[in-house]
């Protein structure tokens, strides 16, 4: 049985363990700290997105050298007029877009030389699209920035540059009449086939947050010519994210009750969403002082899944109104068992199952019920949860994840062995095909105990 000081002190052991340089200098961490025999697959890869949690940690500790080298790094690996063509050479000829980030990246050796290698989605499993990439890493520039007061980094010609090819790659001009992102399938942390394609909220989300940071981060004389369109961008996002995504009993109602085929500006349901698509589940499942953000909205079409990273982050960043934000820590209040359980928290709820899951996963063996993306509980998402309660005062919330997890982890961190993910209705089982030693897992923990001690840090997450 550890003890919670055991437990942090392991946790900053494994995680300055997974470290990974380059020219003998920190550039960022692994995903897992893994035996040889897992090398197949790309856990010995930097990811973007799973490094966040990790750069937190390591400020916390004022140790941001590692951040900024990692954010040096990916930034020389964008897809630019520079390296287009060698991209390209590896991606069946397709021509990616300028500004692009990868999902990974990883030390090579060449020649007897070490390379840094980046991966854009072109040997992933499922060829995946990194679209988070890029805004995670407008995300994390910010972050450091008000972490370390480093402004000299963020004004240096080459992140000027490199914010810049971001923004003209995510406000092109598209066939689209919405402020969100229409996105492929896979193209965030659910990288496998889950009916998530269109207009995902986690995606929203982090492209909101993006547009916030690449506005701050700007010097005013690269953005004379997009600082309004970014603003409009951003009202008009918010304004539709807030109105049209939301779900709470009145809402419910609404659906319940819509007309189809409505034509004109004046109408209720502008989305054409059919009453029979309402699931029967989110009927009752809505409790009366609760609410949250359905998981994507397109013509004729509404995930009601609860997804926690699109929730989580639309709080973080104030994508949803302070009502809105209080609801969904309400409803994660009166929902425990359902999204927190013994592990905090479910990526997604419910699970798909049966005929569901054959026909929206494609018998997908990784995901199927309450495993993985499919209803996994996912230990990374501690950090977006306590962040979340803390900003909107829910102490209490964030208090009580924390204390879930340090449960669990300090009777049976020797068998656990800090997972990526859980299985099961309330997240008793260790993810059936989980990796150990998973870095993001280890990183949340620090983060969250960390925000908990230091709650000023939450300035450097949220807007």
């Amino acid at each position: 049985m550890y003890t919670e000081k055991e437990l942090l002190s392991e946790a900053w052991t494994r995680l300055e363990a997974s470290v990974l340089k380059f020219e003998n200098e920190p550039i960022g961490t692994v995903a897992a700290t893994i035996d040889k025999s897992a090398q197949q697959f790309n856990y010995g890869h930097c990811f973007i997105r799973d490094f966040v949690p990790s750069a937190l940690a390591f400020l916390t500790k004022g140790k941001g050298e590692i951040v900024a080298n990692f954010l040096r790094q990916t930034l020389k690996l964008q897809i630019s007029d520079k390296n287009i063509d060698e991209v390209r050479a590896h991606m069946d000829g397709v021509r990616p877009g300028i500004g692009l980030m990868p999902a990974s990246f990883e030390i090579v050796e060449e020649e007897g030389q070490q390379v840094v290698r980046a991966d854009f989605g072109e040997r992933a499993i499922g060829r995946v699209t990194p679209v988070d990439s890029c805004l995670w890493w407008l995300i994390l520039l910010r972050i450091y920035q008000r972490a370390t007061g480093d402004e000299e980094l963020v004004q240096e010609a080459g992140f000027q540059r490199g914010i810049r090819l971001i923004l003209n790659l995510y406000m092109l001009k598209q066939f689209d009449m919405y402020p969100t992102l229409l996105v492929p399938e896979g193209a965030f942390m659910i990288d496998r086939r889950m009916g998530v394609y269109e207009r995902p909220l986690e995606i929203q989300a982090l492209f909101y947050a993006a547009l916030l940071a690449a506005d701050e981060l700007l010097l005013p004389k690269n953005k004379q010519d997009i600082h309004t369109e970014i603003e409009q961008r951003l009202a008009r996002l918010k304004m539709h994210i807030r109105e049209h995504y939301w779900l709470d009993l009145e809402k419910v109602n609404e659906i319940h009750r819509y007309e189809n085929e409505q034509f004109g500006e004046e109408i209720c349901n502008k989305f054409n969403i059919y009453p029979e698509s309402l699931e029967a589940w989110a009927i009752d499942w809505v409790p009366k002082e609760g609410g949250y953000l359905a998981g994507n909205l397109g013509p004729g079409r509404m995930d009601f899944r609860f997804f926690a990273i699109g929730n989580l982050m639309s709080v973080i960043c104030s994508l949803a109104d302070e009502t809105q934000s209080q609801k969904i820590m309400n409803l994660i209040g009166k929902r425990w068992i359902d999204l927190v359980g013994n592990m905090p928290m479910k990526l997604c709820f419910p699970a798909i199952e049966d005929k569901e899951w054959e026909l929206i996963t494609g018998c997908d063996p990784k995901n199927v019920s309450w495993s993985y993306h499919n209803g996994g509980s996912w230990p990374v998402l501690l950090w977006f949860l306590v962040a979340a309660a803390l900003k909107v005062g829910r102490r209490s919330i964030a208090e009580r994840g924390i204390r879930i997890a340090e449960k669990r982890w300090c009777e049976y961190k020797d068998k656990d062995r800090w997972p990526e993910y859980y299985d099961g209705r309330k997240g008793n089982l260790v993810g059936k095909k989980a990796m150990r030693y998973q870095t993001w897992t280890i990183a949340a923990y620090i983060v969250a105990k960390d925000l908990m001690e230091n709650p000023q840090h939450l300035e450097w997450i949220a807007f």
